[in-house]
């Protein structure tokens, strides 16, 4: 019979470049009964990243020998985890911040839920000084997941719990769409696998100007439709509204974007 409240077959999986401040932050937010075990992957910082000692933890470093960008490091981490048996891999980022009982919560629904190969939380979006932007509520269901993944963001990347294996078996995170990682994972493991997020929040995500979204933008809209095109399905309409999306994304200004979708959000009913 599983123990629920065990975390020994789970480990928090962080690249980091530089930003220790950060890193220690986002560590310090997890509150959990059971030991967490962390892997940091350290993508050639400068002074490298220290393991910060906080209770209730095991942190370990990977150091990778020069920056070679965030999808390598996640490459990196991943394929370490595996090899040490690690069954969840629980995304987060430096600068983000998790609510209390998230690696709980979401390795019980992964355990009873063995189809499910990716899960994520809601969150809540939050700028670098901690005030309240927006919220992101994707759909929950496997179904409803599949039929809005190329409309919307149905995942927030360092929210995800991860099953160590399908992403392996998967082919791991590469470099071929960059700054779009996680998409290009995520359309490969539903391939086989269902996708679900838990209905309730449990991450703060940290809008940051400096952070991928902003400084790649253009090559994230680049990677983002050609992942579309290739994954399209004709009779989904919703599949070209995304495409559409993504195009607006190349030709409009980022603040007028990011304008416009914390209003769209705002305005947007309950879940």
């Amino acid at each position: 019979m599983n123990d629920f409240s065990d975390l020994s077959d789970v480990a928090v999986l962080m690249p980091a470049f530089n930003g220790q401040a950060d890193v220690e932050r986002t560590l310090a937010s997890f509150s959990e009964s059971a030991t967490v075990h962390v892997l940091i992957v350290d993508d050639g910082s400068t002074p490298p990243i220290a393991a910060p000692r906080i209770d209730g933890m095991d942190i370990e470093i990977l150091r990778l020998a020069k920056n070679g960008g965030i999808e390598r490091a996640l490459q990196a981490g991943m394929e370490a985890l595996a090899a040490r048996g690690v069954r969840y891999a629980a995304r987060i980022d430096a600068g983000d911040l998790a609510s209390p009982d998230r690696l709980a919560k979401q390795r019980v629904y992964m355990e009873t839920h063995p189809r499910v190969a990716v899960l994520g939380m809601w969150t809540h979006v939050v700028s670098t000084s901690g005030a309240p932007l927006f919220d992101l509520t994707p759909p929950t269901e496997p179904a409803a997941i599949r039929r809005e993944m190329l409309l919307r963001t149905c995942f927030t990347h360092p929210s995800l719990m991860l099953r160590v294996a399908a992403v392996i078996e998967a082919g791991n995170y590469r470099a071929r769409y960059r700054a779009a990682e996680d998409l290009d994972l995520l359309m490969r493991l539903l391939k086989r696998h269902d996708g679900a997020n838990l209905p309730e929040f449990g991450l703060f995500y940290e809008l940051n100007e400096s952070g991928i979204s902003a400084t790649k933008r253009r090559a994230q809209a680049v990677s983002t439709l050609r992942l579309q095109l290739r994954h399209a399905r004709v009779t989904n309409p919703l599949d070209w509204i995304g495409i559409v999306k993504s195009i607006a994304h190349l030709v409009l200004p980022y603040r007028a974007l990011r304008s416009l979708k914390a209003k769209l959000l705002k305005s947007a009913p309950s879940a």
